[in-house]
């Protein structure tokens, strides 16, 4: 990608065809994470060393004795994606080389076990980029909750009973926690709007200091969903408010895409199982919980219709019937 191009020009068109994330690997048909990092690793090149905690990521992408990066690779323990890449930058300084350092964790290894060396990496403003990929759960481990499940989800550990039926607490707000620290940038992206990811990926890569992504990576077993959908869901997802792109340079941030009106959130549960159960006060306490959302991010610059209150008992019906009464 040429450096001579104003990054807020970018498209799609502008990403190298050369790949360091290579075919061959474990990944599931329709991985978010997959996508994701494919396309990351073309616009960072081939001067780039990857680091990558206990993850899906390091499960399909590291069958040893071979790996799917072609470019250097290191994994060691769930916790220490700031730490261990913050290490590596330290020698590529000490030795003299240039190289970019990417770690690459999930939202377990991210807004749960990895908080307080993430943190600690944005406090000291470490010349690394940190990429979340949020499938919304610790996958690979068996799909149990974590502090990026959204409210209502089925998971493992957040089973569906006769007392409890699925996660009882909201996603928790890992990007303002990471703006707070006034990193010199951090962004959230969407592999379903892809001018806007190639251009955060390219800024990230551009500056120097800290740098936060944070994709949102559909999870097609984890989210009980048709691998042919993931960029449709990833799509709605932003369209209902369930996800916003925006980004924030040292603490100051902005959006980067406005849907023009806001979807319904049954949209979006609709086409995964892991909302199938979720029933009419379920469904009404997220979508006000998105409206409230939607307000703080939006304002009066989109048009938020009033929170539509469902009446039916029904659960939310899964891949494409809507729920009843919409």
């Amino acid at each position: 990608m040429s450096e001579a191009k104003d990054i807020t020009k970018l498209t799609l068109r502008d990403v190298p065809n050369k790949d360091y994330f290579l075919w061959g690997h474990g990944a599931c048909p329709g991985c978010g994470v997959a996508i994701a990092v494919k396309n990351i690793m073309r616009i960072l090149g081939p001067d780039t060393i990857v680091y990558v905690p206990a993850s899906c990521l390091v499960v399909f992408a590291a069958q040893y004795p071979t790996s799917a990066f072609d470019v250097p690779y290191f994994f060691t323990a769930f916790e220490n994606t700031g730490a261990v890449a913050t290490g590596i930058k330290a020698a590529m300084r000490r030795k003299g080389k240039k190289a970019a350092v990417v770690g690459f964790a999930g939202d377990g290894g991210t807004f749960d076990i990895g908080l307080q060396a993430l943190s600690g990496a944005a406090d000291r403003n470490e010349d690394i980029l940190y990429v979340c990929l949020d499938n919304e759960a610790y996958m690979n481990t068996g799909i149990q909750m974590s502090g990026a499940t959204p409210f209502g989800a089925w998971t493992t550990t957040s089973p569906v009973g006769k007392v409890i039926k699925g996660k009882r607490r909201f996603k928790k707000d890992v990007d303002h926690i990471m703006a707070a620290h006034e990193p010199p940038y951090m962004a959230t992206l969407s592999i379903a709007h892809f001018n806007d990811f190639v251009r955060k990926v390219e800024r990230a890569k551009s500056i120097e200091g800290f740098r936060f992504l944070h994709v949102l990576t559909p999870c097609v077993p984890g989210w009980r969903s048709e691998s042919s959908r993931t960029m449709e869901i990833a799509k709605l997802a932003v369209e209902t408010g369930m996800w916003t792109l925006f980004e924030a340079v040292k603490g100051e941030s902005s959006l980067t895409y406005k849907p023009s009106t806001m979807l319904p959130v049954t949209d979006y549960l609709k086409l995964q199982g892991r909302f199938a159960h979720m029933t009419v006060d379920d469904v009404n306490a997220l979508q006000r919980w998105l409206c409230m959302k939607w307000w703080v991010h939006y304002k009066d610059q989109v048009e938020a219709p009033p929170c539509k209150l469902y009446e039916t008992e029904r659960p939310v019906a899964h891949d494409g019937d809507p729920l009843h009464g919409v």
